[in-house]
Formats: structure tokens, C-alpha cells, sequence
């Protein structure tokens, strides 16, 4: 069993961030509710325990907590913020509301040589976010940092290996914060930095031989990183076993079916092409709804996979590219989260079906899968596909779904993409494309009045999808493709460009 290190969820906007900052210390983390039952955490027996930040506050009637034995020394522990005011108030400290609050950089000052801060100035800038303060810690504690707002911004009882600080190390402002991540890995935890794209490949392929044995899989395969990543590791693991189905559901972007069969003709694996335009289309006929979008197209998927299974003979399994943010964000990791919104490969997948599942992937990050993906010896060129939703363009036509106005935004999103890629930004962008809008808009094209459909740009920087900021495209690139779809896209006289980070927006309008 490779070694964990666990993140309980109080609630934080920073608790991915969290998970996703240890693994870049080769160490593998999973997210779990903060109110998991301690025997489910033995059962993992995790290297160490770390408590994420919250927006409650824990003198609330019903503030989140977490099993009081965690504090029992059985496991290293860090509280990040939320995380180390429930450990005090836990364990018999005091928390109360301050004076002010305590918002972004602040100077942190070291008040003792703790493990934490080994190798760190006595004073850095850290990220500070909260209202609350403990004014007295636990008994066996001793107060490690402080600011001027906050005399008590860290505590830790070293005996027990338990540690709370009121700033987060895993944000980029914290100076150090990775280092302080890294010292309670290696130093407290005793971590030796396992997770790494080699173990995982060889884990997951015996992993698969185990989970198949004999069987058969058919894989549902777009062309992108996570679906091809996804079926070299089962092909690795079961050979010609494997039978790869692209499916086209006719909300793909332009010239992508034969850019997808020209590139998996390379890696000698059996892949079955299916074009369901029309049944797609006319499951989605009058839904305008993006969850009932998404719902219907993974339900689909599911039925044209299973038929084709049937067709085949004897196939037990179905292999997907899931990822970790697809099932963060599906809320299926936990009871408490709140649902952004289906992926069509988690949630949208019906209650009762015949096929097994094998998800490959799905403890993993994007960076993580590109990482892995590389030292299978994929082509960079498909490593570096920008992402593309499982519901394709449909999600990317707000409202009805129609062969007219998918036309539109598959030449739209055409222009788009080849004036940044000829811009030479793709490896800086996560994500770029366009979106229809529902609107229409009075324009004045040769002199007469139009009125016609509305496109937005969307470019974002981001490390894994699970936050994003908006690109600064520069004005000279956004007046070419501007003008380009006006000019070649008919039925188009209006271009936008959207500036929402995430959060508070997603990457995808629906």
C-alpha cells in the first residue's frame, strides 16, 4: 500500500490546493470529510493527517469537527487555519472572535525553533484569512509563530507530533509554504516520496490485471490526454483485450474525428469508430438545462458503450478517463460537499449499469496525468491537447443544442484556437474556446441592420482546472479573432470576451 497523508474537509476554498501541494512533494493525499469515522482512518493508516481551513467558526452549535482521536498521537497532525482552532478548541484551548480580522500577506514571526519552520528565516511574509483567533492553547502546547494582529499563529505539541497553523502554507503568497509542507512530509511524517509517474504506472497496471483478470474492457476514447492515458496504462495492463470505442455524438470540434483515428492508428491498439450524431442530437432536441445536458449525454454514452459491448461479445468492463477534479467537483467524495455540477463520466452515469467500471485516473490531477502520460512515451502533442468536456460542444452552445448553432461555434471555436495557437500561447493557456451565447444582437453589417448571434472567448490560466484566472490576450490577438468570426462565421456580428476567474465562475458556461 503506497503511502497517504489525508486532508479532512472543514469547508476551505484551498483544500485541493492542500492535497495538490503535498503530491508535488511526491507524496500521495486524499480528501476526505472532516467527520469520517477514526476506524476508516485506520484502515488507510495514513503517514499523517492534515485539517484544512473553514469558513465557520468552531463555537458554533453546528461548526464542523472531526474525531477526537485524531488527536490521540496515533498520526501526525497539522490544522491549517479552521484546522488548528478546532484542534484548540478541541482539546481544550480558546477560541473567539477577534477584533479584526486578519486578510492576506502579514509578516509571520518564528517565536520557536519548531520542526515546521526548519531552514526558514525567523520572520516571512504568510497568507493570512480568517476573523477568529486562539487566545489560549491547549494544555502540552507551546506557541510556535505570531503576528502582530494574532499573538498565536502557530502551536504545536511535539511529543504527540500534533502542529497547528493560522496561515496557509499551501497558497502561493505564503513564502515557504512549501517548505513547511515539506518539512511535516519528510521531517514529522517520516515520508519517503514514493508518488512518483514510474510507481504509479506500475501500481496501476497490476492493479488493473487484478481488477480485469481475464476479462475484456472497451475503453470510451476521445483523443484527449486523460482517455489515452487511460488506455495505453490498459492495454499495458491486458492487451489486445482492450478494444478502444471513439464515439462521435456530433458536438466535436472541427476536423477532430480524423485527427483523433489518424492518432491512435500510432499505438496499435483496436479502436471501433462510431458516429451517433443524429441519436444525440436527438436526445438532446428542446433541453436547454446543462445538468439535464450532461445527464443525457452520459446515460448515452453509456447505452451506445454497452451496445457496442454487446455487439462484441463477452465485454465486462468500461475504461474511462476519470479525474480526481471530475469527481471533487461531482461531490462524490463527500457527503458534505456541494455539487458544482455532473461530469458526464461520474455523475451522469446511470444508476444501473451492466459494465464495471475502471477509472484509472481518478486519483489523479491533470499536471499528475500529463506527468504520467509522458513516461508512457505519449506524444507531447496529445499531453498538451487542451482539455475538451465529455458533453463536447454541447455544453459549449448555451440553451437548445441544434446542428445550425453547433456549426456556428465549431467554426467560432475553429478561429479561435488557430489564431492563439499561431499567437504561439497555447502551452501558456489551460483552456481556451468559444462559447453561443442565447442572445441575439442588433449589429450593422454593409450598411443594413443584422441581428444576429452573440460568441464569447474564453482563455484561463490554470495549474489543474480546480482554479482559474482569466488570460490577458493581448488587444491586437483578441481584434483578429474577433474580426475573423464576424467576417467568416455567418449569423455572427458580436464578440465578447469573458474576464471571470474561478471562483466565483467555472471554466465551462454550463
Amino acid at each position: 500500500m503506497k503511502e497517504t497523508v489525508i486532508v479532512l474537509d472543514f469547508g476551505s476554498q484551498y483544500t485541493n490546493l492542500i492535497a495538490r501541494r503535498i503530491r508535488e512533494q511526491q507524496v500521495y493525499s486524499e480528501i476526505l470529510p472532516c467527520d469520517i469515522p477514526f476506524d476508516e482512518i485506520e484502515k488507510i493508516n495514513p503517514k499523517g493527517i492534515i485539517l484544512s481551513g473553514g469558513p465557520s467558526s468552531v463555537y458554533e452549535e453546528n461548526a464542523p469537527k472531526c474525531s477526537p482521536l485524531i488527536f490521540s498521537g496515533r498520526y501526525p497532525v497539522l490544522g491549517i487555519c479552521y484546522g488548528m482552532q478546532i484542534m484548540a478548541h478541541m482539546l481544550g484551548g480558546k477560541v473567539i472572535k477577534g477584533d479584526k480580522g486578519e486578510f492576506g500577506k502579514t509578516l509571520l514571526k518564528v517565536e520557536y525553533n519548531s520542526v515546521l519552520f526548519d531552514g526558514l528565516d525567523r520572520e516571512f511574509i504568510v497568507w493570512m484569512s480568517h476573523n477568529d483567533i486562539v487566545i489560549k492553547a491547549p494544555e502540552n502546547f507551546r506557541v510556535i509563530a505570531s503576528t502582530d494582529n494574532t499573538p498565536i499563529a502557530g502551536i504545536e505539541d511535539d511529543e504527540k507530533k500534533i502542529y497547528g497553523i493560522q496561515f496557509h502554507p499551501e497558497v502561493i503568497h505564503t513564502i515557504n509554504g512549501d517548505k513547511i509542507i515539506k518539512n511535516f512530509l519528510y521531517k514529522v511524517c517520516s515520508c519517503s516520496g514514493d508518488w512518483t509517474p514510474e510507481h504509479f504506472i506500475n501500481d496501476t497496471i497490476d492493479s488493473i490485471r487484478k481488477t480485469v483478470n481475464n476479462g475484456k474492457v472497451i475503453c470510451a476514447l476521445s483523443g484527449g490526454v486523460d482517455s489515452t492515458t487511460t488506455a495505453v496504462l490498459v492495454h499495458k495492463a491486458i492487451g489486445d483485450n482492450l478494444i478502444c470505442i471513439f464515439v462521435n455524438q456530433g458536438t466535436l470540434r472541427e476536423n477532430e474525428v480524423d485527427q483523433v483515428l489518424d492518432t491512435l492508428k500510432s499505438f496499435n491498439m483496436r479502436v471501433e469508430y462510431i458516429d451517433a450524431t443524429d441519436r444525440f442530437l436527438g436526445r438532446l432536441n428542446g433541453i436547454t438545462d446543462p445538468e439535464e445536458k450532461r445527464r443525457v449525454i452520459g446515460h448515452e454514452f453509456v447505452n451506445v458503450f454497452e451496445e457496442a459491448a454487446a455487439r462484441i461479445g463477452d465485454i465486462d468492463f468500461l475504461a474511462q478517463g476519470t479525474l480526481y477534479p471530475d469527481v471533487i467537483e461531482s461531490a462524490t467524495s463527500s457527503q458534505k460537499a456541494h455539487k458544482i455540477k455532473t461530469h458526464h463520466n461520474v455523475g451522469g452515469l446511470p444508476e444501473k449499469m451492466r459494465l464495471k467500471l475502471v477509472e484509472p485516473l481518478r486519483n489523479l490531477f491533470k499536471d499528475e496525468v500529463r506527468r504520467v502520460a509522458l513516461s508512457l512515451g505519449i506524444p507531447e502533442k496529445i499531453v498538451y491537447r487542451q482539455p475538451f468536456p465529455g458533453p463536447g460542444l454541447a455544453i459549449r452552445v448555451i440553451g437548445e443544442v441544434t446542428k445550425e448553432r453547433l456549426e456556428i461555434i465549431r467554426k467560432a471555436d475553429h478561429i479561435i484556437s488557430a489564431e492563439i495557437e499561431k499567437a504561439g500561447l497555447n502551452k501558456e493557456l489551460w483552456q481556451y474556446f468559444g462559447i453561443l451565447l442565447p442572445e441575439m444582437s442588433v449589429g450593422v453589417m454593409g450598411d443594413r441592420r443584422t441581428f444576429g448571434h452573440v460568441v464569447a472567448v474564453r482563455a484561463i490560466l490554470s495549474e489543474d482546472g480546480m482554479t482559474a484566472d482569466w488570460a490577458r490576450l493581448p488587444y491586437s490577438l483578441l481584434e483578429t479573432i474577433s474580426n475573423r468570426i464576424i467576417n467568416e462565421v455567418p449569423k455572427v456580428n458580436r464578440v465578447v470576451y469573458d474576464i471571470s476567474s474561478k471562483p466565483p465562475a467555472t471554466i465551462e458556461w454550463e
